[in-house]
């Protein structure tokens, strides 16, 4: 898999507006009066699975089960079974957080390749989401995430965590 320098993904430039729209609502931990804590990985659930719209594209969703609001990282971190490198944010972006509320839940879809049709394309049995890089995360299937026995990855990138799937859909040029 190779490592994206430059972003060439179908609408990155409404992707990046849309983005730069919900950036507010991130803050960075400690930030503010709040100095809201890290969320522990004990207490968040993490879900993924692929757009039915796009199977290229897998929803992602992470949700606060503690009694009090906590921080994961600004983006979350998603590998691909044995190959090397992560999914980068789309904006790229300084080091944050993202607030989440007792109960309250964040979205981000990663797009796992641009091109399925690419021959430098590469397949991978597995896919890995955690919050905050400091979690172990959560490993999804390629049959739980329902792309079938593999997952297509080239070029991998995820958005910043949103509010609403919708806004995490149009963040990379879905809905």
């Amino acid at each position: 898999m190779r490592i994206r320098t430059a972003i060439a993904v179908p609408a990155a430039s409404a992707a990046v507006a849309a983005l730069l729209v919900t950036a507010p609502q991130s803050r960075a931990a400690g930030a503010g009066p709040d100095r809201t804590v890290r969320c522990a990985e004990q207490s968040l659930t993490v879900r993924a699975k692929a757009a039915a719209a796009d199977p290229t594209v897998l929803r992602v969703g992470v949700t606060n089960r503690g009694a009090r609001a906590c921080t994961v990282d600004r983006v979350p971190t998603v590998t691909f079974g044995n190959l090397d490198g992560a999914a980068l944010p789309v904006p790229r972006g300084g080091t944050g957080g993202h607030r989440l509320a007792p109960g309250g839940t964040a979205y981000a879809d990663v797009r796992t390749i641009a091109d399925p049709a690419d021959p430098e394309a590469r397949r991978t049995g597995s896919v890995t989401v955690a919050a905050s890089t400091a979690h172990w995360g959560h490993t999804f299937t390629a049959a739980q995430l329902g792309t079938g026995r593999q997952v297509p990855v080239w070029e991998p990138v995820t958005t910043w965590w949103q509010s609403s799937a919708a806004a995490a859909d149009r963040a990379v040029g879905l809905g």
